[in-house]
């Protein structure tokens, strides 16, 4: 017979020689790896520790009336014993700044806070008895972070005060001044939405913009029901 002669008996293995991913993996590394990766905390929730740190520092040092070495070190401590033993609610900051609308609210807040401060005022000054009213205004940006700074706005304005806020419905109950009708109740509705409304703009996120449009759309007469 012609042809290629074959080799008889049986072949020997071909050795091969484990590459870098082969001895990670018999090393076990990506195993490893993630399992040290879960149980350390990412960096965004290091970035909101660092931030809620700061803030009660800052509170703390504002209580004591001084920034002093003591009161900071101390306010440090308070901290991080009200994040291991008290931790809240994580709420992350997924938003943006936009230093133009940011702006815009803050003038638009300094004017709100000087009139309500004049016609609080004048309800003081003026004969008879003011009627109040609490009103409840359920957020269309329904997060918890826009939740707890609409509210804390709300509450720096002369004539209005949160009585109760619901976190699963986003509704904030708010106790409201010199209340003639239904005019000024849909007056302050508008009012505090509109409050919401340049928050969501200034800090907002792409998602909660989209949610604020398609929202005030559907609230406009003739809108969508």
């Amino acid at each position: 017979m012609t042809g290629d002669a074959q080799p008889s008996g049986p072949v020997p293995a071909r050795r091969v020689v484990p590459g870098w991913s082969g001895l990670r993996r018999r090393l076990g590394y990506p195993d490893r790896w993630r399992a040290l990766r879960r149980r350390l905390p990412d960096r965004r929730r290091w970035r909101d520790h660092l931030i809620t740190v700061g803030w009660l520092v800052t509170v703390w040092s504002l209580l004591w009336g001084e920034f002093s070495v003591g009161n900071l070190l101390s306010g440090v401590l308070a901290a991080v014993v009200i994040l291991v033993f008290l931790p809240l609610p994580r709420v992350t900051f997924g938003g943006r700044l936009r230093p133009l609308a940011l702006a815009e609210f803050v003038g638009r807040f300094v004017v709100e806070l000087v009139v309500a401060s004049v016609q609080v005022g004048w309800v003081a000054l003026r004969p008879g008895r003011p009627r109040n009213a609490i009103i409840a205004i359920r957020l269309r940006v329904r997060t918890d972070l826009n939740l707890a700074l609409t509210a804390e706005v709300l509450s720096l304005v002369p004539g209005t005060l949160i009585v109760e806020a619901d976190r699963e419905t986003g509704t904030l109950y708010v106790h409201v001044l010199d209340v003639r009708g239904a005019e000024d109740l849909a007056r302050s509705r508008e009012r505090i939405l509109g409050l919401e409304a340049r928050l969501v703009r200034a800090v907002g996120s792409g998602t909660e913009l989209r949610l604020l449009s398609s929202s005030s759309r559907n609230s406009e007469p003739g809108g969508p029901p």
